[in-house]
């Protein structure tokens, strides 16, 4: 059994040797361990440091592109080389390399898909107040949407089987955190989580610049990935509450109508009308959703073949599929479906 932990780097030549150092080369119930890291078109020397660091594999994005892209590069890196299990760390050394193998007994012992580390947000001495706040409140919601019971939903320790990293496609560009675990939940794949230990904070976040920017990031990608993978639900309560909307300035009209005073609330009429109309195209609409929803399965469920069968080629000179660019298509396609 392959183990493969993938760092995904942007200008980490600082922290990074303490990172690879801590990652134990020997783990129960693993036959390999190996080291693979995505340098997202850094400045510095991340690359040079990998290497000299130990790090077996290395691919070099030739501009940034964000940590999402470069989580999904890593997925497609890991799985062609060939992992069973794949774990994925911060290159900032906020988690401890140590929790490894507790963090992938669950998928070792077959009793999970993914794994996600908690690092206990509510009392970590390492988080402030706000974040405090912020990981405990953003957790709920998460779970709410998810329906996975997971304390720390926005914790980037997390592994995964084989298996489900074959049906996690990213295609937000802001995090893949809470995206992951809205898919996990939709896909019914069984999330668990451990506590795992941190330690203290290198440098600030690059994720976002400040605390409004992270909720309105976070929050428009919770609503899209939740819309994504449930429309109906979605769409039908948007018109729902349309249709709720517009029926009452109706009943309203009809009341004064009836006690024959309903000349002076013509106007009601007219706005309960527009409301009801708007109301049923939103359902439409709804409806429309997922169809495409279904589609976008089918096209997933063909990657996930597809990324299958390349890994298991082993015939010499046949041309290899390429599954990042189908990945990449896929997002596109999901995007475009999404916007309409």
């Amino acid at each position: 059994m392959k183990l493969i932990v993938q760092i995904p780097c942007f200008n980490e030549e600082a922290t990074l040797p303490e990172t690879i150092r801590d990652i134990p080369r020997e783990i129960a119930g693993v036959d390999t361990v190996e080291i693979l890291v995505v340098d997202d078109g850094s400045t510095d020397r991340t690359a040079e440091v990998a290497r000299e660091c130990g790090a077996d594999h290395v691919v070099r994005h030739p501009q940034n592109k964000g940590l999402a892209f470069a989580f999904r590069t890593a997925i497609d890196a890991s799985l062609g080389l060939g992992a069973d299990i794949i774990v994925n760390t911060d290159a900032d050394n906020q988690y401890r390399g140590g929790d490894i193998p507790t963090l992938i007994e669950p998928i070792v012992a077959k009793t999970a898909d993914i794994v996600v580390g908690d690092r206990n947000p509510g009392t970590n001495p390492h988080f402030s107040f706000g974040k405090k706040g912020l990981q405990v409140l953003g957790s709920a919601v998460v779970r709410r949407m998810s329906r996975i019971a997971i304390p720390d939903a926005v914790s980037g320790f997390r592994a995964m089987s084989r298996d489900a990293a074959l049906q996690i496609n990213i295609v937000s560009s802001f995090s893949y955190t809470i995206e992951m675990l809205i898919q996990a939940g939709a896909k019914r794949l069984h999330v668990v989580s451990v506590p795992i230990g941190t330690n203290g904070k290198t440098r600030e976040s690059r994720l976002f610049s400040s605390i409004p920017q992270f909720i309105r990031r976070s929050g428009a990608t919770i609503l899209r990935s939740y819309a994504m993978y449930r429309p109906l639900r979605v769409f039908f309560l948007i018109g729902g509450v349309l249709i709720t909307l517009g029926a009452l300035p109706i009943l309203r009209f009809l009341y004064f109508y009836a006690v024959g005073a309903g000349g002076g609330h013509v106007q009601s009429l007219v706005l309960g009308g527009v409301l009801l109309i708007i109301g049923f195209i939103t359902l439409l609409f709804g409806l429309l959703a997922d169809l495409i929803g279904f589609n976008r399965q089918l096209i997933e469920r063909t990657l996930q073949k597809v990324t299958r069968l390349e890994a298991e080629r082993q015939a010499p000179g046949q041309q290899a599929i390429d599954t990042a660019a189908i990945r990449s298509e896929i997002g596109r396609l999901t995007k475009r479906g999404g916007a309409r």
